[in-house]
C-alpha cells in the first residue's frame, strides 16, 4: 500500500465514530440525493440484471438501509477497517467487506450497478481510469452506476486538519466534465447528470451523475 492511501485509510479510521455520530440519519433531510438515489434505484430494478449492487466507498454503511428499501441487495466495501467494523455492527443485516475501489472483490460482471456516493474523489488523475475500470468489470452490460461528488475544478486539496483530529489528507473537488470524461472512457454511457449549489454549511457546490454500462 502506498503512503497517500495507507494516509487515507488511517484517516477514515478516525473519522468512523465521527461519521457515525454527523451522517446516519442525513440521508432523511437530503431530498435531492434521496432522489437520485431513488432513480438509480428503480433503474436498476428494471434492468432486468438481479437485484445485487456494490455500496463502493460505503463509509459507515448508511445507504444500505435505503437501498434495500428501494428492492436492492448492497454489498458494501470501504478501503477503511474501522468503517467496515462500524458498517457491521450497526448493519449487521448486510454485508460490508474491506477493500480498495481500484481492486473490487467482486466477479466480472456479477452485479446489477454500483454507487460511489462521495468516494471517487479520492483518487488521483493517474488512478481514476483503474478505478473506473473496475466498476465497468463488475456491472453487468446494461447495469447502472450512480456517483456523487464535491464539484469543482478538479483541484487538489487538503482535507481534515480543521476536525483538529491530528488527520490529513489528499481529496480532489471534482469537474463534472473529468467524471463524465472518466465513465464514458471506462465503457459506460451517462443517463443522468446534474448538480446543486452549495447548502449554506457548505463551502462547495456537489455534482452527481448515473451512467449505464454499454
Amino acid at each position: 500500500m502506498d503512503a497517500k492511501t495507507r494516509e487515507l485509510r488511517d484517516a477514515h479510521d478516525v473519522l468512523a465514530e465521527l461519521y457515525v455520530d454527523r451522517l446516519t440519519n442525513l440521508l432523511d433531510e437530503m431530498p435531492i440525493e434521496q432522489a437520485l438515489l431513488g432513480l438509480f434505484c428503480q433503474l436498476v430494478r428494471e434492468g432486468g440484471n438481479g437485484l445485487d449492487i456494490a455500496d463502493v466507498g460505503c463509509g459507515t454503511g448508511r445507504l444500505a438501509p435505503y437501498m434495500s428499501s428501494q428492492g436492492l441487495t448492497p454489498h458494501g466495501v470501504d478501503l477503511a477497517p474501522e468503517m467496515i467494523r462500524v458498517a457491521s455492527r450497526d448493519y449487521p443485516e448486510h454485508t460490508f467487506e474491506v477493500s480498495d475501489l481500484r481492486a473490487l472483490p467482486f466477479k466480472d460482471a456479477s452485479l446489477a450497478g454500483a454507487v460511489a456516493w462521495y468516494s471517487l474523489m479520492y483518487l488521483t488523475p493517474v488512478d481514476r481510469p483503474s478505478a473506473f475500470g473496475e466498476l465497468a468489470r463488475v456491472v453487468k452490460p446494461g447495469g447502472y452506476v450512480a456517483t456523487a461528488f464535491k464539484s469543482g475544478d478538479d483541484q487538489l486539496l487538503r482535507a481534515g486538519r480543521t476536525l483538529n483530529l491530528g488527520i490529513e489528507f489528499d481529496i480532489y473537488w471534482l469537474s463534472p466534465a473529468e467524471v463524465e470524461r472518466q465513465v464514458l472512457q471506462a465503457g459506460f454511457e451517462v443517463v443522468f447528470w446534474g448538480g446543486r449549489p452549495a447548502d449554506p454549511d457548505e463551502v462547495q457546490a456537489q455534482g452527481y451523475l448515473i451512467a449505464r454500462r454499454l
